[in-house]
C-alpha cells in the first residue's frame, strides 16, 4: 500500500475561544539603598559622625500598612462598581492566600477617601457649583448603625447632585447626610444659579434660593396617574380609567421629547413651544374637567392635586431646550448604589457613609466619562501620596474624571483607540 504524503495546503480558522486566567496576589519587598560618605570615617566603621544618604522612596498609599493603589482599588472596584459587599471579598482572598479581614479593608477605604479621594470629591463639586447651569437632583436612603443620637435600624440619606446632559462637565456627586432637610439641599447647592430638576418634594420646592429656578419631573407626575389605576382581581388594569388616560397625555408628551433628542437646543426650544406647549394645554383641560367630577378615588385625587399644585414648575422644561422633563438621568446614577445597597445593607459608622459618599462621586463620574474605574482608582492612589496637593491645586484638576491630563490607560478600551495621543 502506497504511503500517503500529505503537504500543508491551507490553514482555516475553526473557532474563536476565550480563556480566563484567574487573579494573583504578588508579595513585593521594598528596599532602599543607604550610602555613606567615604571620607567619614573607615571603610566598613559605623559611628554617630558618620554622613549616611537614603535613597527617596516613592510614599506609600498606607503608612505602617500592605496595601497598595492597585490592591485598594480593586477592593474598591468590587465594593462601589460590582456592589461586592467586603465580607465576600474577604472570603476571595482567603481562598488566594491572603488573610485580609474586612475590618481592615473598611479603614483601608476610609482612610484612603479622607487622605487622597476628599481633595477630588471637593474640586468636583465646587466645578459642579461654579460651572453648570443645568443640575439635577435627589436622595435616597442608607443605614448607619452607629449614627449618633439615632437607632440603627432608622433611615439616614445619600443625597445626589447630577450635572444635565446638556453640561460639558459629566459628574454626579453623593452627599451623606443623618436628615432628608431642606438645609441639607441648600448647603449643597449655596453659590449655584440655574435650572435644578428634581422631584416636588417639598425640600426642593421651597428652596427660594436666588438664581435656582424648579423644573419638576414628567415621570413622577406619570407614577401618581399609574398608582391611579384600578386593577382587577388579576392584578390587571380595568379599562377606561383616569389614571390611564392622563398616562396617555404624558406618555405623549415623552413621544415628542424623543422626535426632538437630534435637534440642536434652541430648536428644541422652539419646537417645545409649539408642539408640547399644545399638548400641555389639552392635558391641562382634561385635568381641570376631571378634578371638577367628585371622585372616590384617593389615589387620583392625590395625583390631580400633585399636578395642579405644580403646574409652574412642570412647565419650566418649555422655555430651555438644555432642560429635561424627567430627572430619569439623575435616578440612573443612584441605580448603582440602590442595588449594591441589598448586597452591602448598611454602612456601620458615619464615616464609612460619607466614604461611601466619596467613593460613588468618582466612580458613578468616572463612568459618565467613559473611563475604567479601576485604572481610574489606581491611577489617583498612585498620583496623590506623591503629590503636594495642597500647594498645587492644578494637581488636584488633573485628576478630576473630565480631565485631558488623564493617561490613556484609565480610558476604557474602545474609548482609546479614538482619542489623540497624549
Amino acid at each position: 500500500m502506497p504511503v500517503l504524503v500529505l503537504q500543508l495546503y491551507y490553514t482555516i480558522s475553526v473557532r474563536t475561544e476565550v480563556e480566563y486566567q484567574q487573579a494573583k496576589l504578588i508579595v513585593k519587598q521594598i528596599y532602599r539603598q543607604v550610602k555613606k560618605c567615604t571620607s567619614c570615617g573607615t571603610d566598613g566603621s559605623v559611628n554617630v559622625k558618620d554622613h549616611l544618604q537614603k535613597a527617596a522612596v516613592p510614599a506609600s498609599v498606607l503608612s505602617h500598612s500592605i496595601a497598595t493603589p492597585s490592591l485598594v482599588a480593586h477592593i474598591m472596584y468590587q465594593k462601589f462598581a460590582m456592589g461586592i459587599p467586603l465580607n465576600r471579598m474577604e472570603k476571595d482572598f482567603y481562598r488566594m492566600g491572603l488573610v485580609l479581614p474586612r475590618k481592615n479593608m473598611a479603614n483601608w477605604v476610609i482612610r484612603c477617601s479622607e487622605d487622597w479621594f476628599t481633595p477630588i470629591y471637593e474640586r468636583i463639586h465646587e466645578c459642579m457649583i461654579q460651572k453648570c447651569e443645568n443640575l439635577h437632583m435627589d436622595e435616597t436612603r442608607i443605614q448607619v448603625n452607629k449614627e449618633p443620637g439615632k437607632k440603627a435600624s432608622s433611615d439616614s440619606f445619600m443625597w445626589v447632585l447630577q450635572s444635565g446632559a446638556s453640561e460639558k462637565i459629566k459628574a454626579t456627586l453623593f452627599h451623606y447626610s443623618r436628615t432628608r432637610s431642606r438645609k441639607v439641599a441648600v448647603d449643597l447647592l449655596t453659590g449655584y444659579h440655574g435650572y435644578l430638576t428634581t422631584d416636588a418634594y417639598t425640600a426642593y420646592e421651597n428652596l427660594n434660593m436666588d438664581g435656582i429656578k424648579n423644573n419638576f419631573c414628567w415621570s413622577h407626575v406619570r407614577r401618581y396617574y399609574v398608582e391611579s389605576i384600578p386593577l382587577d382581581s388579576n392584578g390587571k388594569e380595568l379599562e377606561n380609567s383616569k389614571g390611564a388616560e392622563a398616562r396617555e397625555y404624558i406618555d405623549l408628551l415623552f413621544k415628542l421629547e424623543d422626535e426632538m433628542k437630534n435637534l440642536s437646543y434652541e430648536e428644541k426650544r422652539e419646537k417645545r413651544q409649539v408642539a408640547s406647549r399644545a399638548m400641555l394645554d389639552a392635558f391641562w383641560a382634561w385635568v381641570d374637567e376631571t378634578a371638577s367630577t367628585p371622585t372616590t378615588n384617593e389615589k387620583l385625587t392625590k395625583a390631580l392635586n400633585y399636578t395642579i399644585n405644580h403646574k409652574k414648575q412642570l412647565e419650566t422644561f418649555l422655555e430651555d431646550g438644555r432642560l429635561a422633563i424627567s430627572n430619569n438621568l439623575c435616578e440612573s446614577h443612584i441605580r448603582p448604589f440602590a442595588t449594591a445597597r441589598r448586597a452591602w445593607l448598611f454602612a456601620d459608622t458615619p464615616k464609612g457613609a460619607a466614604a461611601n459618599a466619596v467613593l460613588y462621586t468618582l466612580v458613578e463620574s468616572a463612568r459618565a466619562n467613559d473611563l475604567d474605574v479601576y485604572e481610574y482608582l489606581n491611577h489617583i492612589l498612585t498620583i496623590m501620596p506623591n503629590t503636594d496637593f495642597c500647594n498645587q491645586p492644578e494637581a488636584v484638576d488633573s485628576l478630576l474624571p473630565w480631565s485631558d491630563q488623564l493617561p490613556e490607560i484609565c480610558y476604557l478600551s474602545k474609548y482609546r483607540k479614538k482619542r489623540s495621543p497624549r
